[in-house]
């Protein structure tokens, strides 16, 4: 393909490549600055106040959000992990080579576990725990590293949302050869991470930008590391 650019009564052809292309790197930078966005705008204090009080939050032990959201959207990620597992050696759509499919049920792992273990390093709490919603912990930035707040933490990221978040890695393996179903795949991933992290948002379990630091993780590892072997594997 090639473009043309007209100056002066001349009209040049230029290869494609010449113009600008929203590549990975791209959307996963556009990506970070705006949870760093939200992050300094303050707001996360603010929408939890939208949805809890003194007394707690009201929707802490719904059965919606308890039981359908959080512990059926946990065994939804184990059914979807599982059927990835079977992927690998009965292929649930045309296209991707064994190989591939191997690498998305690793990518995916990988970014299941990689979640739960910072939260296992920090030292910031949940919102159910902080004083002003009932608890006994201080509000302290996840962004002072190491800073006790006076309460259990281990709570940022959010784990839950990676329930979701962590298959990220179907849309850069599918949309080569199944483009249609790449973002299918997309766009579940997506709404599935932003209904468990809203259901762990209105729980007071975790803040907004817990589930966009999942979201943007996920992303991030997915993005560098399937699209690394993909570089690799190019001819040059």
């Amino acid at each position: 393909m090639t473009a043309r650019l007209e100056t002066g009564g001349l009209s040049v052809a230029l290869p494609a490549r010449a113009w600008p292309r929203l590549d990975d790197l791209h959307l996963t930078l556009a990506g970070l600055v705006l949870v760093l966005l939200w992050d300094l705008s303050g707001l996360d204090r603010l929408a939890l106040h939208a949805v809890g009080d003194a007394h707690g939050f009201a929707w802490r032990e719904h059965v919606l959000t308890r039981r359908v959201l959080h512990d059926g959207g946990r065994w939804l990620g184990w059914a979807v992990a599982v059927l990835l597992a079977v992927n690998v050696w009965r292929p649930l759509w045309a296209g991707p080579t064994r190989g591939e499919r191997l690498r998305w049920l690793a990518v995916t792992l990988l970014c299941g576990a990689a979640v739960p273990a910072l939260k296992s390093f920090s030292a910031t709490s949940c919102p159910w725990d902080l004083a002003e919603f009932g608890g006994v912990a201080d509000y302290v930035s996840h962004w002072r590293l190491g800073v006790a707040d006076g309460g259990p933490g281990r709570c940022f990221p959010s784990g839950h949302a990676s329930a979701a978040f962590a298959f990220v890695g179907g849309w850069f393996v599918l949309r080569r050869h199944r483009p249609r179903a790449a973002r299918a795949w997309l766009l579940a991933v997506a709404g599935a991470g932003l209904l468990f992290g809203g259901a762990q948002f209105l729980r007071g379990a975790h803040p907004p930008s817990h589930t966009l630091w999942t979201a943007w993780l996920c992303w991030a590892l997915s993005a560098s590391l399937l699209g690394c072997w993909r570089r690799r594997r190019s001819p040059a």
